[in-house]
Protein backbone atom coordinates (compact mmCIF):
# COMPACT_ATOMS: atom_id res chain seq x y z
CA UNK A 1 0.00 0.00 0.00
CA UNK A 2 1.37 3.05 -1.04
CA UNK A 3 0.36 6.37 0.83
CA UNK A 4 1.16 9.83 -0.68
CA UNK A 5 0.85 13.46 0.91
CA UNK A 6 -1.96 15.72 0.02
CA UNK A 7 0.56 18.66 -0.85
CA UNK A 8 2.67 16.09 -3.12
CA UNK A 9 2.83 17.17 -6.61
CA UNK A 10 2.20 14.36 -9.32
CA UNK A 11 2.59 15.06 -13.11
CA UNK A 12 1.37 11.84 -15.60
CA UNK A 13 3.05 11.40 -18.84
CA UNK A 14 0.74 11.54 -21.41
CA UNK A 15 2.57 9.52 -24.45
CA UNK A 16 3.17 5.63 -23.52
CA UNK A 17 6.45 5.39 -22.56
CA UNK A 18 8.81 2.47 -22.90
CA UNK A 19 8.93 0.45 -19.56
CA UNK A 20 12.63 -0.74 -19.64
CA UNK A 21 13.96 3.18 -18.95
CA UNK A 22 14.68 2.80 -15.39
CA UNK A 23 16.26 5.48 -13.26
CA UNK A 24 18.41 7.84 -15.52
CA UNK A 25 15.99 6.86 -18.24
CA UNK A 26 12.70 8.72 -16.72
CA UNK A 27 14.55 11.24 -15.29
CA UNK A 28 15.57 12.12 -18.45
CA UNK A 29 12.56 11.93 -19.87
CA UNK A 30 10.84 14.27 -17.00
CA UNK A 31 13.84 17.12 -17.72
CA UNK A 32 13.30 16.89 -21.58
CA UNK A 33 9.72 16.01 -22.72
CA UNK A 34 7.74 17.16 -19.13
CA UNK A 35 10.17 20.04 -18.54
CA UNK A 36 10.35 19.43 -14.95
CA UNK A 37 13.27 19.19 -12.55
CA UNK A 38 13.50 14.98 -11.65
CA UNK A 39 15.47 16.49 -8.24
CA UNK A 40 12.15 18.33 -7.05
CA UNK A 41 10.93 15.47 -4.45
CA UNK A 42 7.81 15.67 -7.34
CA UNK A 43 6.08 12.25 -8.67
CA UNK A 44 6.24 11.29 -12.10
CA UNK A 45 3.92 8.64 -13.39
CA UNK A 46 4.32 6.72 -16.56
CA UNK A 47 2.60 4.20 -18.44
CA UNK A 48 3.30 1.88 -21.19
CA UNK A 49 0.92 2.01 -24.59
CA UNK A 50 -1.44 -0.96 -23.65
CA UNK A 51 -1.92 0.66 -20.25
CA UNK A 52 -1.52 -2.42 -17.96
CA UNK A 53 1.66 -1.28 -16.91
CA UNK A 54 2.94 1.92 -14.55
CA UNK A 55 6.12 3.52 -13.17
CA UNK A 56 6.54 5.71 -10.89
CA UNK A 57 10.06 7.85 -10.05
CA UNK A 58 10.54 10.54 -7.08
CA UNK A 59 13.62 11.92 -5.68
CA UNK A 60 13.88 11.15 -2.22
CA UNK A 61 16.11 12.78 -0.77
CA UNK A 62 19.79 11.05 -1.65
CA UNK A 63 18.60 8.85 -4.67
CA UNK A 64 15.88 8.10 -7.06
CA UNK A 65 13.28 5.81 -6.32
CA UNK A 66 11.34 3.73 -8.84
CA UNK A 67 7.60 1.87 -8.37
CA UNK A 68 6.23 -0.84 -10.82
CA UNK A 69 3.07 -1.75 -11.15
CA UNK A 70 2.01 -4.77 -13.84
CA UNK A 71 -1.48 -5.55 -14.12
CA UNK A 72 -2.82 -9.18 -14.48
CA UNK A 73 -6.35 -8.23 -16.21
CA UNK A 74 -7.24 -4.45 -17.33
CA UNK A 75 -5.60 -1.10 -17.62
CA UNK A 76 -4.76 2.07 -15.94
CA UNK A 77 -7.46 4.84 -17.65
CA UNK A 78 -5.74 8.53 -17.59
CA UNK A 79 -7.55 11.84 -18.01
CA UNK A 80 -8.28 13.00 -21.28
CA UNK A 81 -5.81 15.46 -22.77
CA UNK A 82 -6.10 17.97 -25.46
CA UNK A 83 -3.63 18.93 -28.01
CA UNK A 84 0.01 18.74 -27.41
CA UNK A 85 -0.41 18.45 -23.42
CA UNK A 86 2.90 16.23 -22.33
CA UNK A 87 1.75 16.26 -18.85
CA UNK A 88 -0.98 15.99 -16.66
CA UNK A 89 -0.92 17.09 -12.80
CA UNK A 90 -3.16 15.58 -10.13
CA UNK A 91 -3.84 14.97 -6.94
CA UNK A 92 -2.48 12.04 -4.45
CA UNK A 93 -6.32 11.39 -3.92
CA UNK A 94 -6.67 10.72 -8.25
CA UNK A 95 -3.81 8.78 -8.28
CA UNK A 96 -4.45 6.45 -5.79
CA UNK A 97 -7.85 6.34 -7.07
CA UNK A 98 -6.01 5.55 -10.67
CA UNK A 99 -4.30 3.06 -8.70
CA UNK A 100 -7.42 0.90 -7.88
CA UNK A 101 -8.79 0.98 -11.31
CA UNK A 102 -10.95 3.93 -11.04
CA UNK A 103 -11.54 5.80 -14.30
CA UNK A 104 -11.17 9.88 -13.26
CA UNK A 105 -13.42 10.66 -15.98
CA UNK A 106 -16.45 9.13 -14.06
CA UNK A 107 -15.64 10.61 -10.83
CA UNK A 108 -18.19 13.97 -10.00
CA UNK A 109 -16.52 16.00 -7.40
CA UNK A 110 -18.58 18.80 -5.34
CA UNK A 111 -17.70 22.56 -5.34
CA UNK A 112 -14.88 23.28 -3.18
CA UNK A 113 -13.24 26.41 -2.16
CA UNK A 114 -9.97 27.40 -4.17
CA UNK A 115 -7.71 30.34 -4.52
CA UNK A 116 -7.66 32.59 -7.31
CA UNK A 117 -4.72 31.10 -9.74
CA UNK A 118 -3.16 35.10 -9.25
CA UNK A 119 -2.96 35.15 -5.68
CA UNK A 120 -0.31 33.41 -4.44
CA UNK A 121 0.97 31.84 -1.52
CA UNK A 122 2.29 35.41 -0.33
CA UNK A 123 -0.73 37.48 -0.69
CA UNK A 124 -2.09 34.77 1.47
CA UNK A 125 0.23 34.86 4.29
CA UNK A 126 -0.03 38.84 4.03
CA UNK A 127 -3.73 38.89 4.05
CA UNK A 128 -3.53 36.63 7.41
CA UNK A 129 -0.93 38.69 9.37
CA UNK A 130 -2.87 41.82 8.88
CA UNK A 131 -6.66 40.08 9.94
Amino acid sequence: MLSFPPALKIFLATAPTDMRKSHDGLAALVEHVLRENPLSGHLFVFRNKPGDRLKLLYWDTDGYALWYKRLEAGRFRFPAVSGEQTRISITATDLTMLLDGVDLASVRRTKRFQLPLEMSAEKVSDSRAIA
